[in-house]
């Protein structure tokens, strides 16, 4: 379903955009949707609407040994940090999540309701990870839910074309990022 309204009280929320990951995706795929995420939070941060900026650091303690190799040193210094082009304000609002979904066990659910969201705009990388759990999760909790899917990667195309093409529309509505700015200026 592609973008039909934004609702007053709506936040784009970034996922893993941060140094580490990015720095290891450097095809044009990640610089556009870098650019694309960028482009977002500038705008939604003009016109007053919350801009939340999402971080992983590790995994959830546990069982974790699946998709990991034996002895796999920690991140190096910096990985989790946020890439500057995302320029990061003091009015934004940083989480930090060690699962796939920027909701489990980290307080956003908490902040959006606080601050009276109902609709969220989703970006980030990797499509089929990060950003479609959190998808999930959003749809699972009530928010209104919209995916700027130009303003998102996958290092792997495919399984970024199946979650675009075949799980957001179950989700949410989608749209680039000029149709949300578009809206957001529309509606504001």
């Amino acid at each position: 379903m592609t973008l039909t309204t934004l609702d007053p009280a709506s936040a784009l929320i970034v996922i893993d955009l941060q140094k580490g990951i990015v720095s290891a995706h450097t095809d044009d795929a990640v610089t556009a949707a870098v650019e694309q995420a960028a482009r977002l939070a500038a705008e939604f941060r003009r016109h007053g609407l919350p801009v939340v900026l999402v971080n992983v650091t590790g995994r959830a303690p546990g069982r974790t040994e699946a998709g990991r190799s034996a002895g796999s040193a920690a991140p190096p210094s910096g990985w989790a940090e946020l890439v500057d082009e995302l320029d990061v304000q003091q009015t934004d609002h940083l989480i930090t999540k060690r699962r796939r979904s920027a909701f489990h066990d980290t307080g956003l659910d908490t902040l959006l309701r606080d601050l009276g969201v109902t609709q969220i705009v989703l970006a980030g990388i990797s499509t089929s990870s990060g950003v479609e759990s959190t998808a999930r999760s959003a749809s699972d909790h009530g928010y209104h839910v919209v995916l700027a899917t130009d303003a998102m990667t996958d290092p792997d195309a495919d399984a970024h074309l199946h979650s675009v093409g075949r799980i957001f529309p179950k989700l949410g509505e989608t749209a680039t990022t000029a149709e949300v700015i578009d809206m957001v200026e529309a509606t504001r």
